[in-house]
């Protein structure tokens, strides 16, 4: 009975750039462990690598370069068909800058979530509402600092806490904040559109 590589590649994997060998890219299983060990030692052609980006390459380029080490070798592939070699770019900033960036990007963060919540209760007259309801229940003009705009502020920062999961790690929750959600949803549209870019450019290059 001929041996069997089982060879796994996730959508988006990570590498430090040329020379990428299969051990960075895909999990790798073969009763033969030195066919095993063998493999992952081989090296993937990133000649397209010119520095830090996204590269889209096929799994018959990866075959291709293990059928050349074991011609008659059984492969089988149980991940995905195209993927993307991400390269990023070496950090060279000092840490300081880095935190600064992170401070900045929290501050404009804080600055836009409020003035768009201003706006929101802006437009929708929630001053007046809060002035009508103190009224009717007190019978007394509110003076725009009352028990309600106290809770309904202290609510809203509440609700955001709660609806981002902030508290979930304490209460050994495992499941992915609704933000973490998008931003995976948002990567998984950019991997598709990279790999379908690039095999439209694959086909004309083949057809040219």
């Amino acid at each position: 009975m001929s041996d069997i590589l089982y060879l796994k590649i996730d959508r988006n994997v990570q590498a430090k750039g040329s020379p990428v060998h299969l051990r960075d890219i895909a999990g790798l299983y073969c009763s033969a462990k030195q066919i095993e060990n063998k493999v992952r030692t081989l090296r993937l052609p990133t000649e397209v690598i010119r520095g830090p980006g996204r590269y889209v390459f096929s799994v018959l380029d990866v075959i291709a370069v293990i059928q050349q080490e074991y011609p008659s070798l059984e492969i089988e592939n149980l991940g995905e068909t195209d993927f993307i070699i991400t390269v990023e770019k070496k950090q060279t900033m000092p840490d300081a800058v880095n935190w600064g960036k992170t401070v900045f990007v929290c501050v404009l963060a804080f600055f836009g979530a409020a003035f768009s919540i201003m706006a929101f209760n802006n437009d929708i007259g929630i001053k007046n509402l809060f002035g009508q309801l103190y009224g009717m229940f007190t019978g007394r003009v509110s003076d725009g600092f009352t028990l309600l705009e106290i809770s309904y502020s202290i609510g809203v920062g509440l609700g955001i806490l709660v609806f981002f999961h902030h508290f979930a790690k304490k209460q050994g929750g495992a499941d992915p904040t609704p933000l973490e959600v998008e931003m995976r949803t948002y990567e998984d549209d950019v991997d598709t559109t990279l790999i379908e870019s690039g095999n439209r450019k694959e086909g004309k290059r083949q057809k040219g």
